[in-house]
């Protein structure tokens, strides 16, 4: 199916088979030649569907188009690399930086942002990480404290914890919506008409009457 398969861990679209050291079509425009993004797609499948004991520097080269050697470049070691997928903090600081009085809208548009430019969603590797592993439980662990926490201490008035949850759940249904309806209306939509539709309400449980 032209050649492409899509890639619900990252949001994206992977293509079929390799490109060689560069990533090629797998890394995407952000990667401007480097294959790090490549890298970072693939590990996050890897890490969200198999215990870290069982991932491999070579499979997720294998999966990312580029050679393990271009991953010890970039990451160093598996370790590095693990917690480097790990790590919510930089999209929290992207998702996060707006008052209160807009953010729900921002929410909605920093995400598709993030979507477009990296090729892949920011948070929704977290859904994948269900198992009892050790790291999975750290994936989770970070999500909650640098997204969710985070979150619920910029919220307003009662029930901060309750509310950030409930909007961290709409976050990310949004992303495995888009995932999912790749070519049907939702993918089809502008940013500023997702928000329209899907903004008001985050924005009613980020500032409740």
């Amino acid at each position: 199916m032209n050649g492409q398969q899509t890639d619900h861990v990252t949001g994206g679209t992977t293509a079929q088979g390799g490109t060689g050291e560069g990533g090629g079509t797998a890394g995407g425009g952000a990667d401007t030649g480097t294959g790090r993004q490549a890298i970072l797609r693939a590990a996050r499948r890897a890490f969200a569907f198999r215990p870290y004991a069982e991932v491999t520097l070579r499979a997720i080269a294998a999966d990312a188009g580029v050679s393990p050697s271009l991953i010890v470049k970039h990451f160093g070691t598996k370790e590095r690399l693990f917690n480097t997928v790990a790590d919510f903090g930089p999209a929290a600081d992207a998702l996060l930086a707006a008052p209160p009085a807009s953010l729900g809208r921002h929410l909605v548009l920093a995400l598709l942002s993030s979507r477009r430019e990296q090729q892949s969603d920011p948070l929704l590797r977290v859904v994948f990480s269900l198992g009892k592993d050790d790291e999975r439980t750290l994936l989770r662990e970070r999500f909650d404290a640098q997204f969710t926490r985070r979150l619920a201490a910029l919220l307003p008035g009662p029930e901060a914890g309750l509310r950030a949850e409930l909007i961290a759940a709409q976050v990310l249904g949004l992303g495995v919506t888009l995932s999912l309806y790749r070519t049907g209306a939702a993918g089809q939509a502008t940013d500023e008409r997702l928000a329209d539709l899907y903004a008001p309400g985050l924005q009613r449980l980020i500032t409740p009457a």
